[in-house]
């Protein structure tokens, strides 16, 4: 009886993770990973800065799916069977150990992500998987009860199993089409906000431990997220804005990336505890400048240009403003209004909203529903998580989980 042939088209973290996985639960079985660019790996090892930010020391799989714009659902089961504890065992019992970060994510204790990569691929030489790099895929046929595969150089290679770990890339989006799969048009997620201020953009590397930041008219549950922000030269950064990025991708992409920004730069006050704070401050500190005295914990120079935004000007002081004014600067300070004109680049992520539709795929094996002997794993699918090693978690537990399936006889 012929050994069981293998293909795995896709040379990311999914790719070696799902190849490796098939390989080690059956050892007779052929396992080839066919990559189109001349280097593998290349996600992993620019991704957390060149750390490799490899999974966050999330737990509880219900905690775990709330870090998910787009796959939550889907994931809840598959991360009862494989979540961030199996991953750290997995490198753990591959010789990289891992440590915690106090915001939660978990990276090799080397900082290097070459350690990531360096591991796969020698796991993948350990299990005898043949690796095909510089190879891209044109087509993807059904053959009997398997698939061709032809290459660009016109060599074809035949399976008996199939695994689609090609990223957001869209050559993978078009084999899955062609095999039948319906697929969720691919746009960004993960990015800064530009913001046309010349005013704010000087504020550059300023940071606010905590912001909320909204959404406005984002639907009847308004999008928001509350964290760290960071003032850049071209508008907005830093988690909270990255977060809402992910949860807003398709609103903001629809909306060709203009939108309305509110900001609350102090999120634990109402804007009524805002407005008191202020209040004593005109009280007690009348004849002081306002520019000088804000009352508020706010950073100087951020203080200096939110009172520019309602026209007080540097000679005014706290006695000269009117209830009306200090109204005003209240509401500016727990809900000011900023203009999203376009979006930025957060060069350590590159994450895509969109891919193969998440009903067509069973989230036990991650075999397609409608093609026997077909399965998905990475980005490839309508996944993707908020930052923070939750992109490279639901990598490593589909791609797990389809290697595990693909590996067993029939």
């Amino acid at each position: 009886m012929l050994p069981l042939q293998i293909v795995v088209i896709g040379g990311g973290a999914a790719g070696f993770f799902g190849a490796i996985a098939c390989a080690q639960a059956n050892p007779q079985a052929q396992v080839t990973l066919i990559e189109a660019s001349r280097q593998p790996l290349a996600k992993v090892l620019i991704s957390g800065g060149g750390r490799c930010n490899v999974t966050h020391a999330c737990f509880e799989p219900k905690s775990l799916v709330q870090n998910y714009p787009r796959g939550g659902k889907a994931l809840l089961g598959a991360f009862t069977r494989f979540q961030p504890l199996d991953t750290i065992a997995w490198f753990t019992d591959h010789g990289v150990n891992l440590k915690t970060e106090v915001d939660g994510r978990m990276f090799p204790i080397t900082d290097r992500a070459e350690t990531i990569a360096e591991c796969l691929i020698k796991a993948t030489f350990a299990a005898k998987i043949e690796i095909c790099i510089g190879t891209p895929v044109t087509a993807v046929t059904r053959k009997d009860a398997g698939f061709e595969i032809l290459l660009k150089s016109g060599e074809t290679k035949k399976c008996d199993r199939l695994l689609l770990a090609t990223g957001s890339g869209l050559a993978g989006y078009k084999i899955a089409k062609e095999l039948g799969h319906h697929i969720q048009p691919p746009v960004p997620s993960l990015f800064t906000f530009n913001i046309p201020d010349p005013q704010l953009r000087e504020l550059a590397g300023i940071s606010v431990n905590s912001v909320n930041l909204r959404l406005s008219d984002s639907g009847k549950t308004p999008l928001q997220q509350t964290g760290p922000l960071l003032i850049t030269h071209w508008g907005v950064s830093g988690p909270a804005v990255l977060k809402l990025s992910a949860w807003g991708a398709r609103i903001l992409h629809d909306n060709r990336y203009q939108h309305k920004l509110l900001i609350n730069w102090l999120p634990d006050l109402s804007q009524e505890e805002v407005r008191q704070k202020l209040l004593v401050v005109k009280q007690e500190w009348g004849k002081k400048a306002i520019a000088l005295h804000r009352g508020v914990d706010l950073p100087h120079r951020l203080w200096q240009y939110i009172i520019t935004r309602i026209s007080i000007t540097a000679e005014d002081r706290w006695a000269d403003i009117s209830n009306k004014t200090l109204n005003q600067l209240a509401q500016e300070i727990s809900q000011g209004e900023y203009a999203i004109t376009g979006k930025g680049v957060f060069k350590e992520e590159f994450v895509t909203c969109g891919g193969v539709n998440l009903k067509e795929v069973n989230f036990k094996t991650m075999e397609s529903k409608l093609v026997p002997g077909l399965y998905f794993a990475g980005e490839i699918l309508d996944i993707d998580g908020i930052t923070g090693g939750f992109n490279f978690q639901s990598a490593w537990t589909t791609a797990y989980l389809a290697g595990q399936a693909m590996a067993e006889s029939n």
